[in-house]
């Protein structure tokens, strides 16, 4: 008998859709109220970092280059109280196959699915994943389909989505395209359990482990080139996977000291699932509009569990805005000789602000760099923010800047300044929606349940407590 296909029945069997394309059965990590087994998820992959960096250089993955920005260094020491100025270094993740750190999540999802002998692959993406799953499906000799928030109603997509549809489809991929809203995981998981794909997501345990290499080879050659690990990595925040596995590979690098600050785009006022508002950012991705979503309420993707947890690792989250991140873009290329994606200099522009704080000895990275192409670069995304009425200036953007409204462009360098989020108000707001999802009331929970909230929201049992109003 055919299975009803209405969106209520479809993520209704989201866990059973994914024990066929996962080989994974959430409900086994499961406590029956707030608590779940997040280590036990991510040590089902079975694979060590070690041998996760062992598949990745089979196909062109890992071992990138850290580079030192030396230029950007010596600007924002120019705006920085004497003896301050930290020193930038930018891990290029632009040298992966498909070009971001995307790869290095594709290339543990699927090769595990070529080892359990699927013949293809699926991803829900937007943005570079979708690239990545299709350059190393390619490699594997595996199908791939790749689904794609694209559209607003209008059939009017922005250019770097659509760039990235061009790239899926040079890597031989099918690119099902679909208008902004609730769809996404309604369509990949309906279309996931019709072919009986592998699930490459974003937020498996397999691409979380992908990452984890990112972060050890971060400490590694850090310690290498400057004797010491780093005092922070700063990582471009939007579903938490960048900031989840790049934390855990420098603890497992023995770098658990550096501090983890998440990095995103203030698009405070627009709404993601928004018709009208869709093509309103110019942007697509490591923005407060999934960065915040994703970080207070994790567990609303294409698994059951996401194994992209912000909230566990992050220390700090702080926020810049849409042309701070474009005149970085600029700089990086006029100044470094390295022209990049704007994804990647999100963090980029934080950390250019984050460093004029700190003393000129210390060491901050941004985890990554991405590809640049046609649709990818500043002036179209610019041409598109004019042709949808937002307004492009020089001025001060910490002060003029209006999502949805304008694009601000610093005047100098010494106006990008980053803007220190409510980290413990993101937390509470966590817990408490953790504890409504399982509709377990505060005073009920377990000793267990508390001690995962803590963990969750690398607090401890005295903040939940607190937040709950427990005595």
């Amino acid at each position: 008998m055919a299975l009803p296909k209405d969106y209520d029945s479809v993520m209704a069997r989201s866990a059973e859709i994914n024990l066929k394309a996962l080989g994974i059965d959430y409900n086994e990590f499961e406590s029956g109220s707030v608590a779940f087994d997040y280590e036990g998820l991510m040590a089902k992959t079975g694979y060590t970092v070690e041998e996760v960096a062992k598949i990745q250089a089979k196909t062109a993955v890992g071992n990138t280059p850290l580079i030192e920005l030396r230029n950007l260094t010596e600007l924002a020491r120019k705006y920085a109280k004497p003896g301050y100025g930290a020193r930038i270094f930018a891990k290029d993740e632009a040298a992966n196959a498909s070009g971001s750190f995307k790869a290095r999540r594709a290339a543990c999802a699927v090769a595990h699915a070529k080892k359990l002998g699927y013949k293809g692959v699926m991803a829900a993406t937007s943005g570079n994943y979708g690239a990545a799953v299709a350059s190393q499906a390619a490699m594997q000799g595996l199908k791939c389909i790749v689904v794609q928030e694209c559209y607003d109603s209008k059939g009017i997509g922005q250019p770097e989505i659509v760039e990235k549809a061009r790239k899926c489809e040079a890597y031989g991929a099918e690119v099902v395209q679909l208008t902004v809203g609730p769809e996404l995981f309604y369509s990949f998981l309906s279309i996931l359990e019709d072919t009986g794909y592998f699930n490459a997501s974003l937020y498996s345990p397999f691409g979380i482990a992908g990452v984890e290499t990112l972060g050890y080879e971060i400490a590694e050659q850090c310690r290498e080139m400057t004797g010491k690990n780093p005092d922070a990595v700063v990582c471009t925040t939007a579903g938490g996977g960048m900031i989840t596995g790049t934390a855990r590979g420098l603890i497992k690098a023995g770098s658990a000291d550096t501090e983890i600050i998440a990095a995103s785009i203030d698009l405070t006022g627009l709404h993601m699932a928004s018709d009208t508002q869709f093509n309103k950012k110019s942007c697509t991705t490591g923005h407060t509009g999934f960065g915040v979503p994703h970080a207070t309420g994790p567990d609303h993707s294409d698994t059951p569990r996401s194994a992209a947890r912000i909230l566990r690792y992050a220390d700090k989250y702080v926020t810049v805005k849409q042309g701070e991140v474009m005149y970085m873009t600029e700089a990086l290329a006029n100044l470094e000789g390295l022209e990049r994606g704007p994804a990647g200099n999100t963090a980029l522009a934080a950390a250019f602000s984050l460093a004029q704080e700190m003393p000129g000895d210390a060491i901050i990275v941004i985890s990554e760099t991405e590809y640049t192409g046609a649709g990818k670069h500043i002036q179209p995304q610019l041409d598109f923010a004019r042709d949808n009425g937002i307004e492009i200036k020089f001025g001060n953007p910490q002060a003029e800047d209006k999502p949805g409204v304008n694009i601000v462009l610093p005047e100098n360098p010494g106006l990008i300044k980053h803007q220190v989020a409510d980290i413990n108000r993101f937390r509470q707001s966590m817990i408490k929606r953790a504890c409504k999802e399982a509709g377990v009331a505060p005073e009920n929970l377990t000793a267990e349940d508390i001690a995962y909230l803590a963990e969750e929201t690398k607090t401890d049992a005295q903040f939940v407590k607190a937040t709950l109003e427990l005595a």
